[in-house]
């Protein structure tokens, strides 16, 4: 009886925590909010178990300078953000109804869910917290062109989710962060002293097949979606307007330049290997 009377009191909890969360934490007005608020707290603790997995299982991690090891989880905790909001983008862009032509008699540029609005606000905590993080240890972790990049990102995933506005098209541009975990083990391998290893290669050859794929062929493929959907964007706010069309324009043209410095790395890396 004792034992049935805990597991009774103990569902009473869970019932109450489940009721808190509900109708309280992911009602509808407290959504972003609430996602912002998990997204930052959520970067801190990926930082913190990054720290302490490190130290303890790769002797290379203790040989590091300080800000080596700062970066080293800060982009643990990029890699983390990049699949959850990778795996969210690719779901409503391509396997969600929400945004398909044929499903709603509403504006595609006008839907959004409580999903969807929730994924985007935990993205903007996690650009917060790693924005607040490239200012405070700047330029170490990334000079003026990240700053540029994570504020337009900021504004524009932030006007989204509270407006509801656009997330089509925010959805599709955070695909790119389907880059990010190539990236980071590109350094991670450096870091390591496997420069010159096997994986090194392929990891490079991954980055510019994806880089290709997703931040050049997908943003052309946006461009022409929001030509296709045109007399709908203009029905959107003036702002919500500005963002759709330059905020992908300024990122496409900095993921060119950047997409050329990966060719030239890839093409130096192949040259000596020969």
């Amino acid at each position: 009886m004792l034992a049935s009377n805990e597991m009774m009191k103990f569902k009473s909890y869970q019932n109450r925590a489940n009721l808190f969360v509900k109708e309280y934490l992911l009602a509808d007005p407290l959504i972003p909010y609430t996602s912002i608020i998990g997204g930052v707290f959520a970067c801190k603790m990926v930082y913190d178990l990054t720290q302490l997995f490190s130290t303890v299982h790769f002797k290379s991690y203790s040989s590091l300078t300080r800000i080596q090891r700062v970066e080293w989880n800060n982009r643990s905790m990029s890699t983390i953000h990049a699949i959850f909001v990778t795996t969210m983008s690719l779901y409503f862009v391509f396997c969600s109804n929400l945004f398909s032509d044929d499903e709603f008699s509403e504006l595609v540029t006008l839907r959004s869910s409580s999903l969807s609005t929730f994924a985007l606000g935990v993205s903007v905590g996690y650009f917060i917290a790693d924005l607040g993080m490239i200012f405070w240890f700047f330029p170490s972790l990334g000079g003026y062109e990240y700053v540029i990049h994570h504020l337009l990102s900021l504004v524009a995933v932030a006007y989204s989710m509270l407006s509801g506005e656009g997330q089509l098209y925010t959805y599709m541009v955070l695909i790119s962060e389907t880059t990010t975990p190539g990236i980071n083990l590109r350094w991670y391998l450096d870091a390591a002293g496997m420069k010159k290893s096997k994986a090194y290669i392929i990891n490079g050859v991954v980055i510019f097949i994806a880089w290709m794929v997703a931040r050049i062929l997908l943003f052309v493929y946006m461009f022409y979606h929001v030509y296709l959907h045109f007399d709908q964007v203009e029905q959107m706010q003036s702002f919500g307007q500005v963002l759709v069309i330059v905020v992908p324009l300024v990122l496409s043209i900095m993921n060119l330049v950047w997409f050329s410095k990966i060719i030239k790395g890839l093409r130096k890396t192949l040259a000596k290997r020969q």
